[in-house]
């Protein structure tokens, strides 16, 4: 079958003298199952060899080395902003700056509620010479009793308010040497004493610092027997005795 083919592809050539060796390798290109290799030299009338099967894909190149970097290209959109991250750790103090300018004086304030004021005083004469011993001595000339915490009738002060006051007396000596008491709460705790120069009008006096409580009572009188009672007073010549609070207790 196959010699057939041949010669009747043969029969078809061109009746040319001369046929190329191009002219060989076409026919053996297109004559189909064995491949008939062409002759050596020019040789007429030839016939080609069947084409051959396609061959295998060959085994994949090295790859090629790396371009030169192109431009660089144009700044693109802005993307979507992102979503909050976690907040993070708090970091180290950092170092104090430098002081700022004094600021601008503020507004005055409004003026504040007055705070209330604490009194207790009170300063008393004698008006007649004193012959009792022993007893409260009966101040009854006022100078100060506004608070009516010194009592004229007994001769004694009574504190309504706590806290710290100032006691003083000053005494006028006439006749009898005078021995006379500070006494607070039935204690005497001031003592002053004094002795009659003859034909000789004197002065005692005495003062002290006192922490009373509520209730609390001070009083002058006359100690010893009644040879001590020289304390006088007459229109020239007073005896007092005075008292005020300084500090008042806050607790």
């Amino acid at each position: 079958m196959l010699l057939l083919q041949a010669l009747l592809f043969l029969l078809v050539l061109p009746s040319h003298a001369e046929v190329t060796a191009e002219d060989h390798a076409e026919v053996a290109t297109e004559v189909s199952g064995a491949l008939i290799p062409p002759p050596k030299g020019t040789c007429a009338g030839w016939m080609a060899g069947i084409p051959g099967h396609p061959g295998h894909n060959g085994t994949p190149g090295h790859d090629g080395r790396d371009g030169i970097p192109g431009e660089k290209g144009e700044k693109g959109d802005a993307g979507l902003l992102g979503p909050k991250g976690e907040t993070g750790d708090v970091g180290m103090t950092g170092a104090e700056g430098p002081r700022g300018f004094p600021g601008i004086t503020g507004r005055k304030g409004e003026p504040g509620e007055a705070a209330y004021v604490y009194r207790s005083a009170f300063s008393v004469g004698l008006e007649t010479h004193v012959t009792v011993p022993n007893v409260p001595i009966r101040f009854t000339k006022i100078f100060y009793n506004q608070q009516n915490h010194y009592d004229g009738s007994t001769g004694k002060f009574y504190c309504n308010i706590p806290g710290l006051y100032y006691f003083s007396y000053h005494i006028t000596v006439y006749m009898k040497d005078v021995k006379v008491s500070l006494f607070k709460k039935d204690k005497a705790v001031l003592f002053t004493f004094d002795q009659y120069q003859e034909k000789n009008v004197d002065q005692a006096s005495g003062s002290v610092l006192l922490h009373l409580e509520v209730g609390d009572q001070v009083w002058l009188q006359v100690y010893g027997d009644g040879n001590h009672n020289g304390v006088y007073a007459d229109n020239i010549n007073d005896s007092t005795f005075t008292g005020f609070l300084l500090y008042h207790d806050t607790n």
